[in-house]
């Protein structure tokens, strides 16, 4: 599989990247170890988490993600055949969130041990912290890196003053500049993206890793009525951004996409954001091996410039 470069810092991943939000949440960790299997046979190599995967679940506190993947990491016995990206800054409890320097330093620890590795491919803020300067972040994982933890810094849920404001820092202090944007994208939600954080990334040579690449799951067609929103633990969520007269629209564009190039819909969203400027890979969480060589197909598919027109049509109309 074709890899691409995570902006200027030499580390290159497959053009999909597995999401590891759902390990210990919605797949168990049997079920985590297969999708994890299928996806590096089928020629993918990186994989997201964090270290607040998966407070949102009753009982849990964090990391749970993350000691799947280290479990499997060490079943496996080859690190270093794979990208692992995680993220540090979302609160996983009252005195464990944010960016403050000792804070960072003390999180990457406890990522590494869970990971049960000695260094971290990806380290990304997850969210940005206003309460701390961008360059005591940066000063953080300056030391990370130099001590061979970290190899490459990207950044999550910035706006594009922030970015630019955490890139001057790296230029004026000689920190490490975050190389990637993990941001919302998908064929749904692009305006903030497009209008406000392309143009830094382009102009910058920063690469994106959106989330959310197939819009929580409704860009794979699965939820059209109602009705469908019962399928899966996020089905509500889904139905009151989604599901709506722009949503149906878009889902109506991919479906004859799809139709034509004889593909799934959720090929078809993934493909589009493989094609688009500045995009590295798009994250995708997958909770059974069907899903994963489903998921897997996008690399291969080549939108035409009719297939674009079409997905670009029902943008407009949705406007």
């Amino acid at each position: 599989m074709q890899t691409r470069e995570l902006g200027r810092s030499g580390l290159s991943i497959s053009p999909l990247m597995l999401g590891g939000n759902v390990f210990g949440w919605t797949a168990d960790e049997a079920t985590s170890f297969a999708v994890l299997d299928a996806f590096v046979a089928g020629g993918g190599n990186a994989i997201d988490t964090a270290d607040g995967y998966s407070v949102w679940v009753p009982g849990h506190v964090g990391g749970e993600s993350e000691t799947i993947i280290g479990k499997w990491l060490k079943r496996r016995g080859r690190r270093d055949d794979v990208v692992i990206a995680t993220k540090v800054g979302w609160e996983v409890n009252a005195e464990n969130k944010g960016l403050a320097k000792d804070y960072i330093l003390r999180a990457v620890e406890g990522s590494l041990k869970r990971l049960g590795t000695d260094y971290i491919d990806l380290y990304q803020s997850h969210k940005d912290d206003p309460t701390v300067p961008v360059a005591e972040t940066l000063e953080a994982y300056a030391q990370l890196v130099k001590a061979g933890k970290v190899r490459v810094i990207g950044a999550s849920n910035f706006t594009a003053e922030r970015l630019r404001e955490s890139l001057a820092a790296s230029q004026q202090h000689g920190f490490p500049r975050y190389e990637t944007l993990q941001n919302l994208y998908n064929l749904y939600d692009r305006e903030d993206f497009e209008k406000n954080l392309a143009p830094v990334l382009q102009q910058e040579g920063i690469s994106a890793i959106p989330y959310y690449g197939l819009a929580a799951g409704f860009l794979t067609g699965k939820y059209r009525t109602e009705a469908d929103l019962q399928k899966s633990a996020r089905g509500g969520g889904v139905g009151q951004k989604y599901l709506n007269e722009k949503g149906l629209g878009i889902l109506k564009a991919i479906d004859v996409v799809a139709e034509r190039q004889q593909v799934s819909p959720a090929q078809v969203a993934l493909a589009w954001l493989m094609q688009a400027p500045s995009v590295a890979a798009p994250i995708a969480s997958a909770t059974s091996v069907e899903q994963v060589t489903e998921l897997l197909k996008a690399t291969e598919l080549q939108l035409s410039a009719e297939d674009v027109q079409t997905l670009e049509k029902a943008q407009s109309a949705a406007v």
